[in-house]
């Protein structure tokens, strides 16, 4: 199968795992992911189309999605089944998994290039006004809470408790979101990070303001 070919016939593909999801991790997500990983790619010279496969299937075997069932690995029967050698299934599992913020204790920093490329635009797809959106779109759909005040962030020093975190979505932006602009990797992603980064502390700030009832 041609590389052009692999990329439709996985879009197609994706998009029915992921039909009816309302997490924020739809298809919508990865299309967004993998727009950005290709302007990302091409200001970086990484490669074009190890970075846009990775993209599309970068969400379809994450652990908010599939649970703690990870014996499926629908990522790798998918390449198998479409005749992709070995060599190159190793290399988009690598990179998929750098992806994944796995807590503020741990490090993902990587020097894989197109793991790099793929792990910002999904770290900047988790900020900004989307991010904001999807953010609590996932909360709503895990049951959390908007905010409790008696309730304080948690610095996760290992995938494990963060993976159990069931904090309020307010938390969330303390625990992980206001913490990637400063994860970013690549020149682009640091650039484009910070206007994002900017637009969460206003709605952070518009939060607080009208969670306390100041008027303004």
């Amino acid at each position: 199968m041609d590389k052009k070919t692999l990329l439709t016939q996985t879009e197609i593909f994706v998009k029915s795992v992921l039909k009816g999801d309302s997490s924020g991790h739809d298809w919508w997500h990865i299309h967004r992911v993998r727009t950005m990983s290709l302007m990302i790619a091409n200001c970086e010279k990484a490669d074009l189309f190890l970075v846009e496969l990775a993209a599309l299937l970068h969400d379809i075997d994450d652990w908010k999605l599939a649970g703690e069932n990870t014996e499926e690995q629908k990522t790798k029967t998918w390449l198998r089944k479409c005749g992709v050698e070995d060599q190159i299934i190793e290399r988009i599992s690598m990179i998929i998994e750098g992806v994944s913020f796995k807590g503020a204790g741990v490090n993902t920093s990587t020097n894989d290039l197109e793991c790099k490329v793929l792990q910002d635009a999904d770290r900047l797809d988790a900020i900004g006004a989307i991010g904001i959106a999807r953010t609590f779109a996932y909360g709503g759909s895990r049951g959390r809470g908007i905010y409790d005040p008696e309730i304080k962030p948690e610095f996760h020093t290992d995938f494990q408790n963060y993976k159990k975190s069931n904090a309020p979505t307010i938390n969330h932006f303390y625990e992980k979101l206001l913490l990637l602009k400063d994860l970013m990797q690549t020149i682009t992603g640091k650039r484009i990070a910070e206007q994002r980064h900017d637009f969460m502390l206003r709605f952070l700030n518009q939060f607080f303001s009208e969670w306390n009832g100041v008027s303004f």
